[in-house]
């Protein structure tokens, strides 16, 4: 992934400091003044983090720093999972010039679980809103980057014009706030992608190379700081100027489009979720098999979508098939194409709808139509060996920058604009 080995070269060219998870535990151990930063999303966070740690994601490191650390004193450190998110974290307070020391987590909580520390399942430490004051100095010292790098400034016009271009250059309007701040209003036609996570997983959101990206948030902290590391990967990025102001907000998540692909047969007939209930359908779950084992609608049937066609033969004989999937269109688009002489119909709204009528979920992966090799797993979700896949990951890691110095491709840009 681009952005790991982005990490790792700034590690590197920048010699973004670190501490060991075997220091940081004795430190704590002598009741040191520290503050821990999980830089991570929020559920990342809250299914494990480190002893102490608090949820701040990436782009709000620095835009909530005034009220996290209100004096010089405290000792900043930044954990993600392994090293990505940790380095870009440390080094973004380095960048606007905080007055503590700042260090990133080394291999983060993969190493506190190597050494043999407690891992912590279930925080919910969450940085406070913030004051004027904080938005403020925050301001001035994402200002004081994007300067440094040459995040340029655009206006609605400029906007515009390159809306009406789209179609000749591709066009991302990103939104890097919180997630719960995008549903709450956001800029029409622009997509959630919070800052941090967008720098850690650019693959993910910005699918063509060359292409424009506006960010987009409300002080313009949270979009100048994503804007300067992207530019140093090579991206073309740039900051709506006035953000959210003086436009009609949109709220919610935006329906997704259901035109692109054409069905590949006729419109599926539905179920609404109370229906599904009184009846002895066949219920399948075109989910990922991380999302089927985190919750699904009680004895539904895991199947692979792929190979929806080959599992028929794994399921009950009889009753109906419901087909269900996360929000119900991927079940749409497999109701349309699957051949079989069996009635089919589409769990309206998918699992959510089920979920949102309140209805009760199962977690782990039940009846199997399908084996779950769909995902790769994480180190950390392996079932067994996970110590062993830790450490070939964060090997993988740390090499990327040997990899990268043979890269004849290689865009990032890592110097200041002159």
């Amino acid at each position: 992934m681009a952005s790991k080995a982005f990490a790792e070269v700034v590690e590197h060219e920048y010699g973004t400091p670190w501490i060991s998870a075997e220091e940081l535990a004795e430190r704590q151990q002598r009741g040191e003044r520290l503050a821990i930063f999980d830089s991570r999303s929020w559920e990342e966070y809250h299914s494990n983090t480190i002893p102490g740690a608090i949820s701040v994601p990436g782009a709000e490191l620095v835009y909530r720093f005034g009220e996290l650390v209100p004096s010089p004193d405290p000792f900043v450190i930044v954990n993600c999972g392994g090293r990505t998110r940790s380095i870009i974290g440390a080094q973004s307070l380095i960048d606007a010039g905080v007055p503590n020391r700042v260090v990133s987590l080394k291999d983060g909580t993969m190493a506190w679980h190597l050494a043999g520390l407690g891992v912590v399942a279930g925080a919910t430490g969450r940085a406070p809103e913030v004051s004027a004051e904080g938005v403020a100095a925050a301001r001035q010292r994402a200002e004081a980057v994007a300067r440094r790098y040459g995040v340029p400034v655009i206006d609605r016009a400029t906007l515009a014009e390159w809306q009406h271009e789209a179609g000749r250059r591709t066009l991302y309007i990103v939104d890097v706030r919180d997630p719960a701040e995008y549903r709450a209003g956001h800029l029409p036609g622009s997509v959630m992608a919070p800052g941090g996570q967008l720098v850690q997983e650019t693959d993910s959101w910005l699918g063509v190379w060359g292409a424009r990206v506006v960010l987009v948030d409300d002080t313009g902290v949270r979009a100048r700081m994503t804007a300067s590391w992207l530019r140093r990967m090579g991206w073309d990025a740039a900051v709506l100027d006035g953000g959210l102001e003086r436009v009609e907000l949109e709220r919610g998540a935006p329906a997704g489009r259901s035109d692109i692909f054409p069905l590949g047969g006729p419109e599926p007939a539905t179920v609404q979720p109370s229906g599904l209930q009184a009846t002895a359908a066949v219920v399948v779950d075109l989910a990922s098999s991380r999302q089927h084992r985190l919750g699904h609608i009680p004895g539904a049937w895991f199947a692979i979508r792929a190979r929806l066609g080959e599992a028929l033969d794994k399921l009950p004989a009889q009753g109906d098939l419901v087909l269900t999937s996360e929000d119900g269109r991927v079940a749409r688009f497999a109701a349309a194409e699957l051949r079989t002489r069996r009635p089919v119909t589409v769990l309206a709204g998918g699992t959510a709808a089920w979920k949102a009528a309140g209805l009760p979920l199962e977690t782990g992966m039940g009846p199997l139509a399908s084996e779950p090799d769909d995902v790769a797993l994480s180190a950390r979700e392996r079932p067994a060996d996970r110590e062993r896949y830790m450490r070939e990951y964060l090997a993988w890691e740390i090499d990327l920058v040997n990899q990268i110095a043979g890269d004849t491709d290689c865009r990032f840009r890592l110097a200041p604009v002159g």
